[in-house]
């Protein structure tokens, strides 16, 4: 297909520099797809002429979307070449961009912690922090100058190979190419997304089921430690013989639930959640309806 509109290097530029601010207007409800949309408005102005296109491919991207800002670049770089064939009149639908997205989000997102803050970050802050304690004022320089070189370079080379791979997988769209990346894609991210839950979802019952008190010698005796640090260094050695730090041996509610299944009550919680978003509630009500439930739970003393 011979491309009658194409983004020009200007073009790509301008959304490099607009996707350094997509946290700019971060939200509960869609995350960063305020910041995404805005950094799609130059291609979107270059690849559609009329005010219902426009309209229709900015309300397009404004769907949710969250990832490390860093490692969105790529996924915009793919995003733009799927929104350029379209412009072309390549059969690319809306299904198929947020498809595209969401499957690259996650497993990218899990890419940017352990590259930039674990990484690159505490190596350059180790550098800049042992010049500064000698007294060099290059070190907060240097700091803000190789951090932001390395940030502001990893976007634009990343954007460019996303848009330049992205090209390659629409010239292949009439053999099904792209309709299997999306499905793939769509599922390695939900994978991961559905690996997540018990880290970012958790859910503890206070409730106590049963109160045992142990035989003497099975708990540290406080009262009987030598005092001061031989005391501290004694408790710590019983602790490490396997000795319990309270005379009982209690049993919550949430001991029970995770003997059955680790994390059991999370995924519940996640699996209403997500059927709510299918009855269309709010995910601002949402949140606020777990806000009070949770206040409420603890005083009663149920989380």
């Amino acid at each position: 297909m011979e491309k009658g509109l194409k983004l020009s290097k200007r073009d790509r530029i301008a959304i490099w520099f607009r996707s350094m601010f997509i946290q700019g207007s971060w939200n509960y409800e869609r995350m960063q797809n305020g910041g995404w949309a805005f950094s799609m408005i130059p291609a979107i102005k270059r690849l559609y002429k009329t005010k219902e296109d426009r309209s229709a491919a900015l309300q397009r991207h404004l769907e949710f979307f969250n990832t490390h800002p860093y490692v969105a670049s790529p996924i915009i770089g793919v995003t733009l070449a799927l929104e350029e064939e379209r412009a072309n009149g390549a059969p690319v639908d809306d299904k198929a961009i947020q498809g595209v997205k969401v499957g690259m989000m996650g497993p990218l997102a899990g890419i940017g912690d352990p590259l930039f803050w674990f990484t690159v970050k505490p190596i350059l802050g180790a550098l800049a922090a042992s010049l500064a304690m000698s007294g060099n004022i290059l070190g907060p320089i240097l700091y803000f100058v190789l951090w932001n070189l390395i940030r502001m370079g990893f976007m634009w080379y990343s954007q460019e190979l996303g848009y330049k791979a992205g090209s390659k997988i629409t010239d292949d769209l009439s053999g099904g190419l792209l309709q299997d990346i999306t499905k793939g894609a769509s599922i390695l991210g939900m994978f991961i997304l559905g690996a997540l839950v018990n880290r970012w979802v958790a859910v503890s019952f206070a409730p106590t089921v049963s109160e045992v008190k142990l035989d003497e010698g099975a708990y540290i005796d406080w009262e009987n430690l030598p005092s001061g640090a031989e005391g501290i260094k004694t408790a710590l050695e019983q602790q490490a013989a396997g000795r319990s730090l309270s005379e009982y041996n209690v049993t919550t509610l949430q001991d029970n639930f995770d003997s059955l299944i680790p994390g059991l009550a999370g995924l519940a919680l996640t699996l209403l959640c997500m059927w709510l978003l299918r009855k269309k509630v709010s995910p601002i009500i949402m949140i606020l309806g777990l806000f009070v439930l949770g206040i409420v739970f603890h005083v009663i003393g149920l989380m």
